[in-house]
């Protein structure tokens, strides 16, 4: 065990609820595809990854980064993403992306398979990035710098800007390397060969236009489609709305580009780092609640509605600042009877932002207050780490962790003895609340009592 550097408590929700996620099995693949090559060494979503840049000659660092970037290494149980992208690589069948064709004409695998099964989907998105490679003329395919241009094209980006925010993106997680879903690689640093793209002003880079556009100051200015949205309102604005996007911030922002997606957003905020970009102006009418859009301001969240991983601390923070800021600015009580959730609004359909979304935490702070109780944390370390509803080794699992895992700690007790790589120690942590997701957790784990940590 040892004493880490502060970590948010939204991180914890996301581990507790995507931790046990199981292994992915490797499906048959008809006579006309491409066979991928067999790997001993990892079973599951690994072994998906390793087959797939092995049978196309795709980095495994350049797959899994694009993968993470997509989905978090998640399939979604096969359920299409707001730009009718589908599974961990996200394949796409919309006017603009054509990824899932070009996965079926290159694998002869077909759509169904490639949108519902995981290994499937990577072995297509490996066809299509080792088409776009050979397209591309890239020789050296080691060189994982050198793979920026095809990535970028993996994108389908609405301009070039979004296109490089895209692989800005992956190249940062494969500089950071990944360890999700059962899947690792090691943090790489890569110089990127931007090559077209050197020469294209990251998205965010400020002007005194830019500036002027945007109605939260903190905000970048990238402007939707003129046709996903109307001039003007009808009605005065009293309700912000919170949503989750169902893909990708840059995937999201070209969605709202596209001219045929007929769907915006006044703002979009990303999961990593909270960064917020405007894409309508407020006194405009932003197409994403149907009748309710003429007195509603529109904020999506990076991320998918089932799978908590992408409601970070740095999100949670920065929507709740921007919202802050707009009722205050507006005179919109700052309420649950008028910062609702998208599924809240009459007349939709919608789910989001979905169960895994920590209203009371949120809340707290679009109020100004400071939920966190004392900051306590340390790092699990092994695999397997349980988590149970009481501090007893007859106490149910609620979850399992995949050390090592940074979590906080609210208080501690004495339980049953735990015993794990040579050391023994009682003392149990109790978790933090999940905002009614899950209560009265404990880790069981050896690790000696954390000083300072105060008994429960």
């Amino acid at each position: 065990m040892g004493k880490t550097a502060r970590v948010p408590m939204s991180r914890l929700t996301a581990l507790l609820a995507t931790a046990a996620a199981g292994a992915l099995a490797l499906s048959a693949l008809p006579s006309n595809a491409a066979e991928p090559v067999e790997s001993t060494a990892t079973t599951g979503l690994a072994a998906a990854f390793d087959a797939a840049a092995a049978t196309y000659d795709v980095p495994r660092e350049v797959l899994v980064g694009v993968g993470y970037t997509e989905s978090h290494l998640d399939g979604h149980n096969g359920l299409p993403s707001q730009a009718n992208g589908y599974g961990v690589m996200h394949l796409v069948s919309n006017d603009v992306n054509p990824t899932m064709s070009e996965a079926t004409k290159l694998t002869g695998l077909p759509v169904e398979k490639l949108a519902k099964d995981t290994a499937s989907n990577i072995l297509g998105a490996a066809a299509v990035l080792d088409a776009y490679a050979d397209a591309a003329k890239l020789t050296d395919r080691s060189d994982l710098g050198q793979w920026y241009e095809v990535i970028a094209k993996y994108s389908h980006s609405a301009d070039a800007p979004t296109g490089r925010l895209y692989t800005d993106e992956v190249y940062k997680i494969i500089g950071q390397g990944v360890n999700a879903a059962g899947v690792t690689t090691e943090p790489k640093k890569v110089t990127p060969d931007r090559g077209a793209y050197a020469t294209v002003a990251p998205l965010g880079t400020r002007t005194p236009a830019s500036v002027a556009a945007v109605d939260y100051p903190g905000a970048i200015w990238n402007a939707a489609s003129g046709s996903n949205y109307r001039v003007g309102r009808t009605e005065a604005i009293s309700t912000i709305v919170v949503h989750v996007t169902q893909g990708s911030y840059a995937g999201t922002i070209s969605w709202f580009k596209n001219p045929s997606s007929q769907v915006s957003a006044h703002y979009v905020v990303r999961s990593s780092d909270g960064q917020v970009t405007q894409m309508v102006a407020e006194k405009d009418t932003a197409w994403h609640v149907r009748s309710a859009n003429p007195y509603t301001i529109g904020i999506e969240h990076e991320g998918w509605v089932d799978q908590p991983s992408w409601f970070t601390d740095a999100m949670y923070r920065s929507s709740a600042a921007l919202t802050r800021n707009i009722a205050d600015r507006r005179g919109i009580p700052k309420d649950r009877a008028h910062i609702k959730g998208h599924n809240e609004i009459p007349g939709n359909d919608h789910t989001d932002p979905g169960p895994h979304w920590n209203w009371n935490y949120y809340m707290e702070l679009v109020n100004g207050g400071n939920p966190n109780p004392p900051e306590y944390n340390f790092t699990t370390y092994g695999t397997g780490v349980r988590v149970r509803s009481a501090p007893s080794l007859s106490a149910s699992v609620v979850t399992s962790l995949p050390g090592p895992t940074q979590v906080w700690v609210e208080c501690q007790v004495q339980g049953d003895p735990v015993t794990a790589e040579g050391t023994t120690n009682n003392w149990w942590s109790k978790l933090r609340d999940q905002g009614g997701y899950m209560t009265n957790i404990y880790i069981d784990h050896p690790d000696p009592k954390l000083p300072g940590v105060p008994e429960c």
